[in-house]
C-alpha cells in the first residue's frame, strides 16, 4: 500500500479501517474487546447501585436475566435501543448511552466496520453480488444458514452478535431521507440452496417485497448473458452525503476501502456497465417468482 493511499484512507474517518495487516487486526479485535467488557462491567456497577436483580432489568428491558449476565460479562452486545433504555431504567445519567456508539462499532467483524459506519452516511449504494444474496437483503433464515457454514465454526454467541448487527443494518431502509440502493445478483447467487428450500423460499419471497420498495432497484445477472463486466468479482460503491466515494471489497474475512477517485469513479462506472447487462428490475422480479415457483 503506497503512503499516499494510506494517506487517503485516514480521511475517511469511519473507524478502524479494513484491509490491515493481522497484528493490527488482533489488535482491533482485542481493543474492541475490551470496549464491550467495560460496557458490561459499567452496566452491573449501575444495576448493583440500584439495588436491581438481573432478572428485574431483562424484564423492563426485554431480556431473560442469563441475556443480562451475557451483557455484563461482556460475551453478547446488546442494541442501541437496549442501552438507551438501561441508561434510562438505572437512571444512569448517560453514562451508559456514551458507550453505544463504541459498542454498535464493536458488534461488527473489525474487517467490516469502517464499511458499517459509510453506509450509515451514504446517499447512494451500489452493490454487485457473486456468491450470497447481500447482507443488506437477507432474511435472518438465510444469515443463521450462512453462518452455520462457517468454518472454522463460530461459537453462538459469536453468531447472535453478527445475526443482530447484520439486522441493525437493514433499518437503511426505513431511514429518511431514503439512500437510494441498486443490488445486482449472480443468478447463480438465487440457485443456491443454502439452508434448505424453506430457507431459500423465505429469502426469494422477501426480495420481491424488498424490490417492490421505490428506492430500491434489484437486478439480476442471467448465467446466460454473454458478457459480464463484473467477472473480476463482488464490489460495492458508495458515495457519501458530501458526494466523496467510496471503493468496497472483501474477501475471506479481509477487505479493501478504496478512496482515491481514479478507483472510485471507475469502479461505479464498471458497476454501470454490469447494470445494464443485467435484466430489468421489472424482468428481474420476474425472475424469482419464476424461481420460487419452481421451488
Amino acid at each position: 500500500m503506497t503512503a499516499e493511499h494510506t494517506e487517503r484512507e485516514a480521511e475517511v474517518e469511519v473507524g478502524p479501517e479494513a484491509g490491515t495487516a493481522d497484528g493490527a487486526r488482533a489488535a482491533a479485535d482485542k481493543a474492541g474487546q475490551g470496549v464491550v467488557a467495560a460496557f458490561g462491567q459499567s452496566l452491573k456497577t449501575l444495576r448493583l447501585r440500584a439495588g436491581m436483580e438481573r432478572e428485574e432489568l431483562g424484564k423492563r428491558l426485554g431480556y431473560s436475566a442469563s441475556s443480562i449476565a451475557s451483557f455484563e460479562q461482556g460475551r453478547r452486545i446488546p442494541p442501541p435501543r437496549a442501552i438507551d433504555r438501561a441508561d434510562e431504567v438505572l437512571d444512569a445519567g448517560g453514562l451508559l448511552s456514551v458507550w453505544k456508539e463504541q459498542v454498535e462499532r464493536a458488534q461488527y467483524p473489525v474487517f467490516f466496520q469502517g464499511m458499517a459506519q459509510l453506509e450509515k452516511q451514504a446517499v447512494e449504494l451500489l452493490m454487485y453480488d457473486t456468491h450470497m444474496v447481500n447482507g443488506l437483503l437477507q432474511t435472518e433464515e438465510y444469515m443463521r444458514a450462512l453462518l452455520a457454514m462457517r468454518r472454522p465454526s463460530l461459537d453462538q454467541e459469536t453468531t447472535e452478535q453478527r445475526v443482530t448487527a447484520r439486522l441493525a443494518r437493514q433499518d437503511i431502509f426505513e431511514r429518511r431521507p431514503t439512500p437510494l440502493l441498486s443490488f445486482v445478483a449472480d443468478e447463480s447467487v438465487l440457485r443456491h440452496r443454502y439452508g434448505g428450500k424453506d430457507v431459500v423460499r423465505g429469502q426469494l419471497e422477501h426480495l420481491l417485497l424488498i424490490g417492490q420498495k421505490r428506492n430500491v432497484e434489484l437486478q439480476v445477472m442471467p448465467t446466460e448473458c454473454d458478457d459480464n463486466a463484473g467477472v473480476n468479482g463482488p464490489f460495492t460503491v458508495v458515495t457519501r452525503k458530501d458526494g466523496k466515494k467510496f471503493l468496497y471489497v472483501e474477501a475471506l474475512n479481509t477487505s479493501s476501502l478504496e478512496t482515491q477517485p481514479a478507483q472510485t469513479v471507475l469502479a461505479s462506472a464498471r458497476y454501470g456497465i454490469i447494470r445494464s447487462q443485467a435484466l430489468t428490475p421489472r424482468e428481474s422480479l420476474k425472475f424469482i417468482e419464476k424461481l420460487l415457483g419452481e421451488l
